[in-house]
């Protein structure tokens, strides 16, 4: 059994590094493929733009945040502890309460972070 779970591991992490070094083999070819469209004039430098997003902490900063929520439900209801379970639900019912405007500024933050279009949640679905 365990010999089965080592050799399941290992290949599941030689398969991630291979994958690993092809996606570094096609980033260097497109990066080779971008900078020859930009020597010709027809594309502009966004080289930039893609590292900075690359060294990011805002994404994973919001997903913390939003997950919270969540662990401590799971938390309150794993523990058994009545009022740990009381306080949660004094929670989400203050949550739901707070008012529109701050809900919809949220969901916008949340949504240009991880490059979603949050203005369409305003037109009801309308594009």
């Amino acid at each position: 059994m365990w010999f089965q779970a080592i050799k399941l591991a290992v290949s599941a992490g030689s398969k991630i590094y291979a994958n690993k070094q092809k996606t570094k083999m096609a980033m260097s070819e497109a990066q080779l493929l971008h900078a020859d469209r930009m020597a010709r004039g027809e594309e502009q430098y966004q080289g930039k733009l893609l590292e900075a997003r690359q060294s990011d902490w805002k994404d994973e900063a919001v997903l913390i945040i939003l997950s919270l929520p969540v662990a401590i439900l799971a938390w309150a209801v794993v523990s058994d502890d009545p009022t740990a379970m009381d306080k949660v639900k004094l929670f989400f019912e203050m949550f739901s309460q707070l008012p529109s405007w701050f809900t919809n500024l949220w969901i916008l933050v949340v949504a240009s972070i991880y490059g979603i279009k949050g203005t369409q949640i305003f037109r009801n679905g309308k594009k």
